[in-house]
């Protein structure tokens, strides 16, 4: 149970927000104590949606979609309304896929973010540049967001197992898209740079994913991958006090990633 000292922040690729509400998006919602939901691949346009998804009683709600209907796009709801939101990378062929806002409350700022898949039509890895760049681009900014004062989160589906210890079938996967050394070595930047995995501040142990493959009763076996992150720039980290990954909570191939931080966050 959340206090009245911590805030609580979600991050759920819901893999089709209209599906997922079929399953009950909007009862984990209301029931799960979220000061901020940030979603990813929602797949839809606001005039797409029921009113309880578009303008909810209680929540603010920001969207962002691409210019290719029924393609990813990104949602936030929240307690607050933001004192700021931005849209995008400033970069045309990033912001036409609708991946990426900035919510601002006080001094903290988190980007909800949808990082691409390496894949392309034919399973073919031939995204994969287009990837890393975006990992890149959004890096630059956030780095400049750090140095104007602000405490930074960034969460999202990185598309993106970080270490060995994120998916359970390494050896077989090091030529996939999600896995390949170039990917990782983008998030060993991050780390680099000062940024923490926050569930890696709690837990050390292995078998902890946030995807699984709709084929295979991969979910039931827990054949998965750790895909959803939501990582702490240095100048938050002293504000988390909790992180977590929500298995049980259905509703998209994808589960729900949570960190609590100190109201003291905000300024």
């Amino acid at each position: 149970m959340a206090q009245d000292d911590q805030l609580r922040i979600y991050s759920w690729n819901v893999n089709g927000i209209r599906a997922c509400e079929k399953k009950g998006f909007r009862k984990w919602l209301d029931k799960s104590q979220a000061f901020l939901a940030g979603l990813q691949e929602v797949r839809a346009r606001p005039e797409q949606l029921p009113l309880r998804l578009r303008k909810p009683r209680n929540w603010a709600h920001h969207m962002v979609c691409a210019e290719r209907k029924g393609y990813s796009g990104v949602s936030a709801y929240s307690r607050d309304e933001p004192d700021d939101v931005v849209i995008g990378l400033d970069v045309p062929k990033f912001d036409i896929e609708g991946r990426v806002h900035f919510l601002r409350f006080g001094k903290l700022l988190v980007a909800n973010v949808y990082f691409p898949n390496g894949n392309g039509k034919d399973r073919d890895n031939s995204r994969v540049p287009y990837k890393l760049d975006f990992y890149r681009c959004l890096l630059e900014k956030l780095e400049v967001e750090r140095k104007k004062g602000m405490r930074v989160l960034v969460m999202g589906d990185f598309n993106t197992a970080h270490k060995e210890i994120d998916l359970a079938r390494p050896k077989t996967n090091k030529k996939t898209s999600g896995f390949l050394p170039e990917e990782r070595e983008e998030l060993d930047r991050w780390a680099e740079a000062g940024w923490v995995d926050t569930f890696r501040m709690f837990q050390e142990e292995g078998e902890h994913y946030s995807w699984w493959a709709q084929r295979g009763g991969c979910r039931e076996r827990n054949v998965g991958w750790r895909l959803d992150y939501i990582f702490a720039a240095p100048e938050a980290v002293p504000f988390v006090t909790a992180a977590q990954i929500h298995p049980r909570v259905m509703g998209s191939d994808h589960c729900p990633v949570q960190v609590d931080v100190a109201r003291e966050i905000l300024g």
